[in-house]
């Protein structure tokens, strides 16, 4: 058989990337949803999601009770169903350690 009509195999191993293994700092999570609330501001789910994946990198729990909310209602409120109020918003920010801005455009 030809050499260019063999098939190579080739062992490749994926794994689901996390973006809350890699906010280590308070100052990447900021960075962080920043860039959410920068590049779609007008994707409600994805700024959730990005809360979530910031309260996971913190630790859900703490978050949950730092934000006065029930871990399970804060998972679902961030989850990419979710619809969080903007109270809830707020709550979660404030207890991730960041705050929302508002710039002239």
């Amino acid at each position: 058989m030809p050499a260019a009509s063999r098939k190579r195999t080739t062992n490749v191993k994926t794994s689901t990337y996390d973006v809350a293994e890699h906010l280590r700092t308070p100052e990447e999570m900021a960075a962080y949803l920043d860039a959410w609330l920068e590049e779609a501001p007008d994707d409600i789910s994805g700024i959730a999601r990005a809360l979530g994946e910031i309260a996971r990198a913190k630790g859900m729990s703490q978050v949950a009770q730092d934000a006065g909310l029930s871990r399970e209602s804060l998972y679902r409120a961030l989850s990419a169903d979710g619809n969080p109020s903007f109270a809830t918003v707020l709550k979660v920010a404030r207890a991730l350690g960041v705050r929302l801005h508002a710039q002239a455009v």
